[in-house]
């Protein structure tokens, strides 16, 4: 290795075009990257902090590393992700030849044998990225009852590395921690990227979209497929119009300080900010969401995971229905059904008795119209805006995710140190430090423009480079204790 007058990078923060930098440089192998997220991960996952964001390592993982090496070095480099280590949320199937379980957290699903990689998880591998372990999550992506968020069977309680005891949020806890510190690169979450920088997400973003032909919703988007990172840009927010729908926001001032100030520096960077720009449908669509939204995730839950159980090529718990999962936790209630927090399961029983019916599909077509057309169109429409802005809490995720469009979201502050923590019940929910993050909406397919108004808020600001997390959730281990050694 040639490390002549070289900084090698920090993993705490080290970007993926930072990473292949190196790589490219020969100033370290994949190979001692993987080495050097393994110890990390060893240091504060289960010891140290104990903050529980990892389920299982790849056991192949190193053996796949040397083969890129090899690879790199013979044939070149496939391209931004080749060599680079991601974590994957164990909800997205991976091989079973590799070694790792897919349990969505959950005991039922152990040594459970997939048909195949989830098509997120083969166009990673064909970038050339290395699925360097699971993230734990909240189990079944939160929707087995009243559990706090980053409860697992199989990993226990995953918490905040920015205080000790704090709620990771959820469903994607493992993968939130992971990438917070430096466990891997970044993460594939459900579905999309989860990174510490921007473009590090418009990076893995561009080498996972695209049709799916196991997904028939997936055929009807545009048929270009988009470089992403060609979005990074600095002026990204110079004559752009912003809305600000004040009827969606957080509640904690410090948020709504925090908040005030960013569409500050948006005008600075040359944005118009249209304040306030609420849905015509505001108050009708806060109050029928919540219930709309349930009565389709609840069918489609139900039903999306009794044909994944029936899928599968062997489940040794016998667990082939909702209903199995159901008796299989009270059976297993010492590994499942955890008291006093984390015994509930009660969405499981109310979802087992629902369908696909009338009704769904009636509620399926108001919760598109409502959240699409009466919604975030009407509103961008209504003030001629190019996207909205929230403060990440509460309501901001809902209309979009409803609605099935893009939202990305960056740092947008800490609570301050002085700020007294909420009981923890099991977790603290409000604690010193904790961060929050500003959301940019936009209507179908508009990810390239949020990519470029994220990325240009993100690098004005820097906002996550403000704080680090509490010093015994930051692992030690960096480049320069593997390279060289065994």
């Amino acid at each position: 290795m040639n490390l002549t007058n070289e900084i090698l990078p920090d993993l705490y923060e080290a970007s993926i075009d930072e990473l292949q930098r190196g790589l490219e440089k020969g100033d370290f192998s994949s190979v001692d990257l993987v080495k050097a997220y393994i110890r990390r991960i060893d240091e504060v996952n289960i010891k140290g902090p104990g903050l529980r964001a990892i389920l299982e390592i790849n056991p192949k993982a190193l053996e796949q590393a040397a083969a890129l090496d090899a690879e790199r070095k013979s044939n070149g480099s496939r391209g931004p992700l080749h060599g680079i280590p991601l974590l994957i949320k164990d909800n997205i199937a991976t091989m079973h030849e590799e070694g790792m379980d897919t349990t969505a957290g959950s005991h039922a699903l152990i040594g459970s044998i997939v048909p195949r990689d989830a098509t997120v998880a083969a166009k990673l591998r064909a970038a050339g990225a290395i699925l360097l372990a699971k993230a734990s999550l909240s189990e079944w992506a939160n929707f087995r009852g009243q559990v706090p968020s980053g409860f697992c069977g199989r990993g226990g309680q995953g918490t905040n590395p920015y205080y000790p005891n704090a709620n990771p949020s959820g469903s994607s806890s493992g993968s939130g921690i992971g990438t917070a510190i430096g466990l891997a690169a970044g993460n594939q979450d459900s579905v999309g990227p989860m990174c510490r920088c921007v473009s590090d997400a418009a990076v893995i973003l561009s080498s996972i979209v695209g049709p799916d032909p196991l997904d028939e919703i997936t055929l009807s988007q545009p048929s270009e497929t988009l470089d992403y990172s060609k979005a990074l840009d600095t002026n990204g927010l110079r004559g752009v119009r912003i809305g600000v729908p004040r009827l969606f926001q957080s509640e904690n001032e410090n948020i709504t300080k925090a908040f005030n100030e960013a569409l500050e520096v948006m005008r600075e960077l040359g944005a118009t900010i249209i304040d306030p720009a609420d849905f015509p449908n505001a108050v009708e669509l806060r109050a029928y969401i919540p219930t709309g939204r349930l009565v389709v995730m609840e069918a489609d839950f139900k039903v999306d995971l009794n044909k994944y159980l029936a899928g599968l090529v062997d489940i040794p718990s016998g667990t082939r229905t909702l209903a199995d999962l159901i008796e299989f936790n009270k059976t297993h209630a010492d590994l499942e059904l955890i008291p006093p927090y984390h015994d509930d399961q009660s969405r499981f029983i109310k979802v087992e008795g629902t369908t696909q019916d009338e009704n769904y599909y009636a509620t399926l077509a108001k919760n598109h119209q409502m959240t699409r057309a009466e919604g975030i169109d009407a509103t961008l429409n209504l003030f001629n805006l190019d996207c909205l802005v929230l403060p990440t809490s509460g309501f901001t995720s809902t209309p979009p995710a409803v609605a099935g469009y893009p939202l990305i979201t960056v740092p947008l502050g800490f609570q301050p140190d002085d700020i007294q923590p909420s009981p923890g019940k099991p977790t603290h929910d409000i604690a010193p430090g904790m961060p929050f993050g500003i959301s940019f909406i936009g209507t179908a397919f508009s990810e390239f423009k949020l990519i470029s108004y994220a990325y240009a808020y993100e690098q004005k600001t820097q906002v996550r480079l403000k704080r680090l997390a509490y010093p015994e959730a930051i692992p030690k281990t960096q480049l320069k204790d593997v390279i060289g050694k065994d």
